[in-house]
């Protein structure tokens, strides 16, 4: 009988937490819908607000600037659509794919070689130029770097400039806040909720256009019925999460295990975005000269759940724009991406540490 498989991609899809679970099948009992006013509408009603309110209180916001969406990829363009006219977008040179098919036309902004924000750069981008919105994500997917939300957000404001925030990577393994930002984004899948929920919190007094009109819903920033079961169950998987405060400290743990047994394995494998701050999930193993690919598949076929980057780009593995821009020229396409979930257990990093042993010396062996 072979082991469970061991998921290690937990920045693609955290598996569902069970409070989550719990609210999902809990809503899915009302029939009412959210905007009617019959007693089954305020029931619904009722449902909604208070997950409304939960995610208020975890950022730092007022619940009427929480706007509900279908998951981190609509947020992320409601606020740069609804808040870029009239404004350049200037937006991190490792921002997510959303960000950066959102704001095609972006002006992009170099990171030092640790993976964080070049302040300085903003800071002059910034002085020349007209009004800009500025998009920097607070934890980056693939090496799990934390950017300098606050000091940004201060040089943002003091040239005029609007900040978004992807904290879709963040929300749930760090603390999340507005910390001067203007808009948040947070996706309810990668908390250990539901898929098909979202939420983008603004800054009180900000406001966006809407991408869908609709009947009035969200306070006219979002149209179309609000699905009750997935925002409940992000609001439930954002307050557990919260709740669960060993988890970040042992996660970090299992992954400082792995760092240290592939370095022994391996002197040189490098781990990029190490120097940083980073989520406590999350690994970048870079192995020069094997394809990211490779690694991949070989890790999947001992049964390690692994990936190479964003999960929107599965089956077109290549170059990692992050680690690109990181500087890491060739090898930017050597790197796989480890990131544990809020449940992974005691022997994650030791079954992980066997998995990649036996593909290095078989890698070792065909180069001999």
């Amino acid at each position: 009988m072979h082991p469970a498989p061991v998921y290690l991609d937990a920045n693609a899809t955290e598996p569902l937490r069970p409070e989550a679970r719990a609210a999902v099948l809990a809503a899915l009992d009302l029939v009412g819908n959210p905007s009617s006013v019959h007693a089954e509408g305020r029931a619904a009603r009722r449902v909604l607000e208070q997950a409304r309110a939960t995610l208020a209180q975890a950022c730092g916001a007022r619940p009427q600037d929480v706007v509900f969406t279908a998951g981190g990829t609509e947020a992320n363009a409601l606020a740069i659509r609804g808040l870029a006219p009239g404004r350049r977008v200037l937006a991190g040179a490792t921002e997510h794919p959303a960000v950066l098919r959102a704001a095609p036309d972006a002006t992009l902004l170099p990171v030092l070689a640790d993976g964080t924000l070049d302040l300085a750069a903003l800071e002059s981008a910034l002085a020349t130029g007209g009004p800009a919105l500025v998009c920097l994500m607070a934890a980056n997917n693939e090496t799990g770097v934390l950017h300098p939300i606050a000091p940004a957000a201060a040089i943002c404001h003091a040239h005029g400039a609007l900040l978004h925030v992807d904290a879709v990577q963040a929300a749930g393994r760090v603390p999340v806040a507005l910390d001067g930002a203007d808009s948040l984004a947070i996706s309810g899948h990668k908390i250990g909720g539901p898929k098909g929920a979202g939420a983008l919190v603004l800054r009180a007094g900000v406001d966006v256009t809407p991408l869908v009109a609709g009947g009035g819903q969200e306070r006219g920033r979002r149209g179309g019925t609000e699905p009750l079961p997935a925002i409940a169950g992000l609001a439930a998987a954002l307050a557990a999460a919260h709740a669960d405060i060993g988890t970040p400290a042992r996660l970090a743990a299992l992954r400082d295990t792995i760092e240290a047994s592939v370095t022994a394995l391996a002197p040189e494998a490098r781990f990029p975005g190490r120097a940083a701050p980073r989520l406590p999930n999350t690994t970048s193993i870079l192995l020069p000269g094997v394809p990211a690919e490779t690694q991949v598949i070989a890790l999947d076929l001992a049964g390690v759940r692994v990936s190479a980057g964003a999960a929107c780009s599965s089956g077109k593995v290549g170059a990692s724009h992050v680690l690109a821009a990181m500087g890491l020229g060739a090898d930017a396409a050597c790197a796989v991406r480890v990131s544990l979930p809020w449940n992974a257990g005691a022997d994650t990093a030791e079954r992980f540490t066997q998995a990649w042993a036996a593909m290095h010396a078989r890698l070792a062996r065909r180069a001999a």
